[in-house]
């Protein structure tokens, strides 16, 4: 069994794919957060940032993960930045499950130059502690293998402490 938990949700594909890299090199287990909303296309992209701002969240769908949040020495959250902030997917993940979150990094995958790195503390409202380990990710950056890569070592090292 897997120490490690990567959590994600993807509108666009983006954050599946960096969340799916980071668990392959963590051999961590994977696994989709949904509320079942469709946010395809031009339309979806505007309710994506339109819900990013208000404070109320859809359900979620059960998430499969094979044994409960708080057994795997950490779980790693990955979102795309909606607005400025995290994905309402996330957003209502972290509402409902937070409070069992110990042990948790987070992954932001974003399309402009600018980091948020103040989403970290934004998510960090609703977990039971701070983040250990974040990384905000370009896809199609010239940096973003590096600090992928920068991050995956970082949570090894945690792990091996």
């Amino acid at each position: 069994m897997s120490d490690v938990l990567c959590l994600y949700y993807s509108r666009s594909g983006q954050t599946k794919s960096a969340m799916w890299e980071i668990a392959g090199a963590l051999n961590g287990e994977l696994a989709e957060i949904t509320d079942g909303m469709d946010r395809s296309g031009f339309k979806g992209y505007m309710r994506a940032g339109m819900e990013a701002m208000n404070p109320t969240t859809q359900p979620l769908q059960p998430i499969k993960a094979s044994r409960p949040l708080q057994e795997y020495r950490l779980v790693i959250v990955g979102t795309p930045v909606w607005a400025g902030r995290c994905a309402a997917p996330i957003r209502g993940f972290l509402k409902q499950c937070g409070a069992e979150l110990e042990r948790v990094a987070y992954v932001l995958t974003r399309d402009s130059d600018r980091r948020y790195e103040e989403i970290y503390q934004q998510m960090d409202k609703y977990t039971a502690k701070e983040h250990l380990l974040a990384v905000s990710l370009r896809p199609d950056d010239v940096g973003y293998e590096f600090w992928r890569d920068m991050f995956v070592q970082d949570v090894r090292r945690y792990l091996e402490g």
